[in-house]
């Protein structure tokens, strides 16, 4: 990705803050999916009381894609923090890394951890998952 391309990430990203569903911890994240086919899925965090079933920025919106019929992906911006501040970077939770591997190559899908359109670092899965488990560890091998 060039960096016009990185710098629109983070800014839907930090649009999806203002939707957040956050009573419990006041912690809002907003993400952005580039989807191969060039579509942008949005999402945010949306908790609950019960916390299982609360949901973070980054799987709402890989299952709205998938939802959808989009399985290819080609990166994510997530942006985070207290009562929607951004100050530090927010990387995703194991669950999210999973659900990423589940879906993407980690040599190529592209993570984008940023605080604003200046000052960002991009990761591949690979890096923030090594030795992730995914559905190539279950295809039958050929003999």
């Amino acid at each position: 990705m060039d960096k016009k391309q990185i710098q629109e990430l983070i800014r839907t990203a930090v649009e999806q803050l203002a939707y957040a569903y956050v009573p419990y911890s006041h912690f809002r994240v907003g993400a952005a999916l580039l989807a191969k086919n060039g579509t942008v899925y949005r999402g945010c965090n949306i908790e609950n009381a019960a916390y299982t079933p609360s949901n973070c920025a980054e799987r709402t919106a890989f299952f709205k894609a998938v939802s959808e019929g989009v399985k290819e992906f080609s990166a994510i911006c997530v942006v985070g923090g207290r009562n929607g501040e951004v100050t530090e970077y927010t990387p995703p939770c194991g669950v999210c890394r999973q659900v990423m591997m589940e879906f993407c190559d980690p040599e190529e899908f592209e993570i984008v951890l940023a605080t604003d359109t200046e000052h960002y670092q991009v990761f591949r899965l690979k890096e923030l998952l090594p030795m992730g488990f995914g559905p190539g560890n279950l295809a039958e091998t050929q003999n």
